[in-house]
């Protein structure tokens, strides 16, 4: 069994790990919002525990069993979020806070549960996959809006950025997972885009586009 500070800690590191799975210690404490002795001091508790390979002044990486662990809090976190969507009704804007609360709950079969019910889902609502029940992720191959050229056209499929203000400026804008989007113009100075959707057109700034993945469609 493990604290909630050291799952909030494994999340973070899983959040942050790129293809060498690799992070440093700034960066970390950067995600958790906290000092980096504090950070330091926590890392080196979770390394006695097998989580975090611990090198001083060499990048922190995550062991197998601290893989395993923080794709099994992801997994809890996914569901919990899919679960109040679509069983509780509750907007994808507002599911992340209290998903947070809930990822911490030490009951397997609870989120196994959960999941039977939803119909096993792969994605949550906000289109980031859901790991399987041994913490195994399998990403998604998305591109985001900003690669895109003129005259392409794009399905959206996910959001990296799950802050209530951000989805609620896509709800503003009636822009969900599963819209079409054309674009029409791009503008080289910022990379602003003008697009065509649920027939209505609108401009995108370049923050906004990094944050839309999906399919190119060809």
């Amino acid at each position: 069994m493990f604290t909630s500070v050291e799952e909030n800690y494994l999340k973070a590191f899983f959040n942050l790990s790129t293809e060498t799975n690799e992070v440093s210690i700034n960066e970390l404490s950067a995600e958790l919002d906290l000092k980096m002795p504090t950070v330091n001091s926590m890392v080196r508790k979770m390394s006695d525990k097998g989580l975090v390979k611990y090198e001083k002044y060499k990048p922190l990486r995550l062991t197998e069993k601290g893989r395993k662990e923080a794709g099994l809090i992801l997994r809890k976190h996914r569901l919990t979020e899919m679960f109040l969507v679509q069983i509780m009704g509750i907007g994808w804007e507002s599911v992340h806070e209290i998903a947070e609360q809930i990822e911490h709950i030490k009951s397997p079969d609870f989120f196994n549960k959960m999941d039977s019910m939803l119909g096993y889902p792969t994605e949550d609502p906000h289109g980031s996959p859901i790991p399987d029940k041994n913490g195994k992720i399998v990403k998604n191959n998305y591109v985001a809006l900003d690669q895109l050229q003129e005259g392409e056209q794009f399905e959206l499929k996910s959001v990296i950025n799950t802050s209530k203000s951000f989805l609620e400026m896509l709800n503003a804008k009636q822009i969900e997972l599963g819209t079409l989007f054309k674009i029409l113009k791009k503008e080289s100075f910022d990379n602003s885009v003008l697009v065509e959707y649920n027939k209505q057109e609108a401009f995108l700034s370049e923050m906004v586009q990094e944050r839309l993945l999906g399919n190119l469609i060809k």
